[in-house]
Formats: C-alpha cells, structure tokens, sequence
C-alpha cells in the first residue's frame, strides 16, 4: 500500500495489485478492499492525531461492496466525521484507479488511547 495524501482528517491511500489480490475472473478480492479501507483509516488518524493515534486499534469496520472492480490499483479516500475522546468515526470510498465510479463504500470506528 502507499499513502498519497494526508491532510487533517483526509487521507488517500492506494493498493497496487498484485496477482495475488485477484479471485478467479480478474476481480480484485473483498479481502484486500477491507484491508485497504481498515489501513487508510489509520493512516488518515495518524496524520490527524499524530503518535498519539498509534496505540488506536480498529472497533468496528464495515464495507458494502458496490461494483465489481477491475483488475487495476484501488484507491482509497478517507474522510474523518468524527473524533471524539474515546472513538473517532470515518467513511472511505473505494475506487479502481482511473474510474470514477465508487466500487465500495466502508464506515469504521477506532478505538482511541486513553489520555490518563
């Protein structure tokens, strides 16, 4: 994965894929889309929070798969609605690289570090 852009409460990340991302048929795997989407959430409160968003652990994830993707990068948008003391809240659009079209759309919560 690399990380394109972090600003406060954005990040965009991408998946460069590889053969083994791909289920039979050319489609880029659930799986891989879920942990594209888990990482840049992290990263977008990295780049918000700073170290101390290191210790934050994922609470809930979940992704609704939309179109079928192409067998080409995916790219993640994240966008941070909501920190707050114990949990921060986000949304994050999936998209194969170069289309327009979101092929999944993920909601998550972390867990935040106690500040004691």
């Amino acid at each position: 994965m690399q990380i394109e852009s972090v600003a406060s409460s954005r990040a965009r990340v991408r998946l460069a894929i590889d053969p083994r991302n791909l289920r039979p048929g050319g489609t880029v795997s659930g799986p891989a889309m879920f942990t594209l989407a888990d990482f840049a959430i992290y990263v977008a409160l990295l780049g918000t929070l700073g170290p101390a968003a290191i210790p934050a652990v994922t609470s809930n994830l979940s992704i609704n798969f939309l179109l079928r993707p192409d067998p080409v990068d995916v790219v993640a948008e994240v966008n941070l609605i909501r920190i707050g003391r114990r949990l921060a809240y986000a949304e994050v659009a999936l998209y194969s690289d170069g289309r327009e079209e979101m092929i999944a759309h993920a909601t998550g919560s972390y867990a935040l570090p106690s500040t004691k």
